[in-house]
């Protein structure tokens, strides 16, 4: 079963979760590439889900678009979140990088976003649900411009 603990590779932030998690995505974007030096493996958490228990005063992050900023630690640099911070429906979304959990035994991998930017030199086996790029700002933006 997943672990409700996780931090970053140094330990200087650590984490706790106030749900045991039992799914995660993966992002093909541009960015996630870059920021995770491959796939971005991802989970949602709910709002008021995540309790630092360790080091959130150390945490830094950028804003990486108009609509989003990424956490992440400036010690060892490990990637610990990405938060919606535009106006609408999806402020304040927070997807916690996977692999920062201490355990993801037990997880399952439920779906793929930004598909239609996924390189071709990769692909998962086995199905699930598949979104594009298109779709994902539709859904998270409530079909509003962005």
């Amino acid at each position: 079963m997943a672990s409700t603990e996780g931090g970053c590779l140094c330990g200087a932030i650590r984490y706790r979760l106030a749900e045991t998690p039992t799914e995660f995505g993966a992002c093909h974007c541009g960015m996630c590439r870059k920021s995770s030096g491959g796939v971005g493996l991802a989970m949602e958490v709910p709002d008021g889900g995540l309790t630092f228990t360790e080091g959130e005063d150390r945490i830094a992050s950028f804003q990486s678009s108009d609509w989003a900023e990424r956490a992440f630690c400036p010690v060892c640099g490990s990637g610990l979140y990405w938060r919606m911070t535009a106006e609408g429906p999806a402020k304040g979304l927070t997807i916690l990088n996977a692999g920062t959990l201490d355990d993801m035994n037990g997880m399952a991998f439920t779906h793929e976003i930004y598909v239609d930017n996924q390189p071709d030199c990769y692909a998962f086996a086995g199905e699930r649900k598949r979104m594009t790029e298109a779709e994902v700002i539709e859904m998270v933006s409530g079909g509003g411009e962005h």
